[in-house]
């Protein structure tokens, strides 16, 4: 009699098993930058100065609609583009903010919030400089195009972080 028992938990934990294992888990993808700022003007060109260097010509929502892009400095605050009409697109929201340190953000530009995923960037000092290291996770919660639009965030965060860069060169600090 306890063998049916026996094979009926063994089902029964192998059933765990494949559901546990069917859910991926996909690395973040992490961007680190060298910087010639202090951290307070490499955080505060981060945030304050998006519009000074984020590409809204092609990564926005509805690229030729976009003007501007801000930051709501304080936990809660929004993330969003400004559109031509005066309208607002949400991109995501502050979920940590820390300066000059360190934000939190959700991050689901055009995308419904329910599939926001989640980006970190930390400022460290580093020499006569700063460090950025960005770390954007999360991706499980876009289902089957998580691993696709993973792919697309590790390519597109270095062409974004690119023109970060090169303003942070022109910066006046």
């Amino acid at each position: 009699m306890s063998w049916p028992l026996f094979n009926k938990r063994q089902k029964t934990n192998q059933k765990e098993n494949k559901m546990n294992h069917s859910k991926n888990v996909f690395p973040p993808v992490e961007k680190t930058l060298h910087l010639p700022l202090s951290v307070d003007d490499a955080f505060k060109l981060f945030t304050q100065g998006l519009s000074t260097w984020w590409p809204l010509e092609t990564h926005s929502i509805g690229e030729d609609q976009a003007v501007s892009c801000h930051i709501e400095e304080h936990d809660g605050g929004r993330i969003y583009q400004a559109n031509r009409d005066g309208s607002q697109s949400p991109w995501g929201l502050v979920l940590a903010w820390e300066p000059p340190n360190r934000m939190v953000m959700s991050w689901h530009p055009g995308k419904d919030v329910n599939l926001a995923t989640q980006v970190e960037v930390r400022f460290t000092a580093e020499g006569q400089g700063s460090r950025l290291e960005l770390i954007h996770s999360g991706w499980e919660v876009l289902g089957e195009n998580a691993e696709k639009t993973r792919t697309g965030y590790n390519s597109g965060w270095d062409m974004v972080l690119g023109r970060y860069i090169s303003r942070t060169e022109n910066s006046p600090a």
